[in-house]
This record gives C-alpha cells, structure tokens and sequence, in this order.
C-alpha cells in the first residue's frame, strides 16, 4: 500500500544513501517527458525537505531545460535486495551552475565526491514524499560501478568537457534552453 509523507526522515535517508542507483523524471508544458538513470554517489539529502544531486556532463541536459522551464522534478529509488522498497519524492528543482555562489555554498558543505565532468547541482524542494512496496521489482547484485564516464572526462579535461558541454548541452531535444552558459 502506497503511503505519502511531507518530508523524508532518518530511515528514508538512510535507505537513499544505501541506493546505486536513482532515477529522474521531469517533462516540459509540452514536448518529450524525459526519465534518466543516475549512477555513482552522487545523490545526497541536504534535509528532510532538500535533496541534491551531482549533475555530470552527458549527452543530453534535458532535466536542466525543464526544471528552467517549470521546475518540475521527480525522483524515484527502488531496492534491488531483500528489503523491497520504492521511494519517490515529488518536488521542484532548481540547477546550480558552477559558476554561481549558491554552488560554492553548497559544495563548501563537504557533502559531494568531485567527479570529472561535473555540469551542475540540481537541487529538489520535496514537496511530497510517496513509499510503496516495491514486490514486483526483482532482486539484483551490484557489480561494479562503471568508470567509463569518468574516464571520458579526465581524458577530455576540463577544457574539453566545457567544450563538450557548449557543443551538445545548451538545449533540450525539444529545443529549451537549458541556460549552461549565461
């Protein structure tokens, strides 16, 4: 049975922060609804209202076009061992550039791994918080986690993923801007 809350608490944190794996959704007024894969430990609870992930540069930037566009996200976990569980939070994003002082605020806090490619923060104001039972999601091992993006952008550099980023993330598939570069 589905249940909703206002805010996360210790347990859900702690269930976030045993995941490898999250998944984001978000969609524009109209156009392609945009659901993503997320890896890596990148995924932190800043609060019970406040989560935030580390945004790596990819092929696409379709989560920062939409959050500018309407700020709409939603993020779901589900467990893959013994204990079933699916975790989604319902909210509004913003995305923190680099560049910007909420994002020195943010990384000063001492919570995120620096990774190579990083792009921007995305940052969720929970608005609602929904469990549900998770039953019919199958039981899987981590491996490994894959190096390959990693390893991408260190050879790239920094200069090369700026590149990279102004190249083939200034908007979304439909075409909104997702305002990388001001």
């Amino acid at each position: 049975m589905a249940k909703f809350y206002a805010e996360l608490d210790d347990q859900l944190c702690e269930f976030i922060d045993r995941q490898q794996i999250f998944f984001t959704a978000s969609a524009p007024t109209e156009g392609r609804i945009n659901l993503s894969p997320k890896g890596m430990d990148t995924f932190r609870c800043l609060n019970y209202q406040q989560v935030a992930y580390l945004d790596l540069t990819g092929s696409g930037n379709e989560t920062a076009a939409h959050l500018h566009q309407n700020g709409r996200i939603t993020v779901m976990f589900c467990s893959f061992d013994q204990n079933p569980l699916i975790l989604r939070l319902y909210g509004h994003g913003e995305v923190i550039r680099p560049d910007t002082p909420k994002w020195l605020e943010i990384w000063d806090s001492g919570k995120f791994t620096d990774y190579p490619g990083q792009r921007q923060i995305i940052v969720m104001n929970i608005e609602s918080v929904q469990t549900s039972c998770g039953f019919g999601v199958p039981m899987f091992e981590q491996q490994q986690e894959r190096s390959v993006l990693s390893d991408w952008a260190a050879k790239k550099g920094v200069a090369g993923v700026r590149e990279y980023q102004i190249q083939k993330n200034q908007t979304s598939i439909d075409g909104l801007p997702t305002h990388l570069t001001q």
